[in-house]
């Protein structure tokens, strides 16, 4: 952080239907974008402040818990805390919301200093389809799903792992991750929910895990073929992306205050079984 600047910490939502996903694009609308733009404006900034985020999100994907940071001089945050919110609202368009900017612990960073992330991808399997009131969020799969045998073969997933199978890979960036949750379960609206938590996700790795795990399911592989796959460690033709607006980005995890700063440190460091920093995904 440059010196006579206050890191700023920002929890914010977004539906992601209209975005090329989180990053910046020269040509596209992006989350990202928006949001620079929008400071900058609120400010009467002649620079744009450059957002740090806890993860990135593809295109389509939507986000509950989102977090990010931005370092701004000094003045400017003393002049525009207290009217920032309110002037974000009045910017922004109406499919992103910035609920809280508060000046950030020391040692906090949005991407680094998170401990874990947790998504939730919806899935309808009602033979009618989804509610069109839902059916942004909710994925339909025309086969009935069996919760159980998908909790069977989640729990062979759980750990850490080289997710290669389940991930795009990207130059330079490690696959190995530490999957702490994925479960599944039905709401009384007939809505199967997975909650998936890892301490961070490579590219693809949410979506590919569902479209295993329905396949699981709806009977076309027996429980224990997830885990057969990631033992293999490479891609599989039948493990399938599933669509992006099922999945959102629902909350991040940081350590105690007094934990940021080597939480960030460790993170930063590129593992090889066993700690990696975050990457985007999902």
């Amino acid at each position: 952080m440059e010196a006579g600047s206050v890191r700023v910490r920002l929890d914010l939502s977004y539906d992601g239907k209209d975005f090329s996903g989180w990053a910046r694009q020269a040509t596209r609308r992006t989350v990202q974008g928006e949001i620079e733009d929008a400071l900058r404006t609120v400010t009467r900034s002649s620079r744009t402040y450059d957002l740090t985020v806890a993860g990135r999100t593809d295109a389509g994907v939507h986000a509950r818990g989102q977090v990010a940071h931005v370092d701004l001089p000094e003045d400017v945050w003393a002049e525009h805390a207290d009217k920032l919110l309110r002037r974000l609202a009045g910017r922004l368009p109406h499919d992103i919301r910035v609920w809280k900017a508060e000046e950030a612990p020391a040692g906090f960073n949005a991407r680094f200093a998170a401990v874990y992330r947790r998504y939730a991808y919806r899935v309808g399997d009602h033979v009618g389809g989804v509610d069109p009131l839902l059916r942004g969020h909710v994925l339909w799969h025309d086969w009935p799903l069996d919760v159980d045998a998908m909790n069977e073969a989640s729990a062979g997933l759980l750990g850490e792992h080289d997710f290669a199978a389940y991930c795009k890979r990207r130059e330079g960036a490690t696959t190995i991750r530490t999957l702490q949750r994925l479960e599944w379960v039905r709401g009384g609206d007939g809505i199967v929910t997975a909650t998936v938590r890892a301490d961070a996700f490579c590219h693809n790795m949410v979506r590919s895990l569902v479209g295993a795990l329905l396949f699981v399911g709806d009977g076309h592989r027996p429980p224990e073929w997830p885990a057969k796959v990631l033992a293999a460690g490479v891609r599989d033709s039948a493990v399938h992306v599933v669509r992006p607006h099922g999945l959102t980005l629902e909350e991040v995890g940081y350590p105690a205050d007094e934990l940021l700063a080597a939480r960030s440190r460790e993170a930063r460091n590129k593992r090889t079984l066993p700690g990696a920093p975050p990457d985007s995904c999902c």
